[in-house]
């Protein structure tokens, strides 16, 4: 199993409507993704002080690699994700993303 985890650093404008949209257009993926077994997400309570500048993030649990390489192609993703780049500090570099394999080892 994989959990892909992703954190967002949004550009001051950018309000909570706008960050609450581009997270329900991912999690409408949900049932089109084979293997796409869960979307979760929600506000950085940061209780330690350690992750101030993302102000949420979500997490998408896979079935494995190949779901998450579809989830990535498909394009609802890439509108979504492309809307995310466009809404944080410096693009891409607003976003900070991990890859868990969560499977038995």
């Amino acid at each position: 199993m994989l959990k892909h985890c992703v954190f967002m650093n949004y550009k001051a404008e950018v309000n909570a409507i706008e960050r609450k949209d581009v997270m329900e257009n991912l999690a409408k993926l949900m049932g089109q993704v084979d293997g796409l077994l869960a979307f979760e997400y929600g506000d950085n309570l940061d209780f330690e002080n350690k992750s101030g500048i993302y102000q949420d993030g979500f997490i998408v649990t896979f079935k494995d690699r190949q779901s998450h390489l579809a989830y990535e192609a498909h394009p609802e993703h890439i509108k979504a994700g492309g809307r995310l780049v466009d809404m944080c500090v410096g693009g891409h570099n607003g976003i900070i993303v991990f890859d868990l394999d969560v499977g038995g080892k």
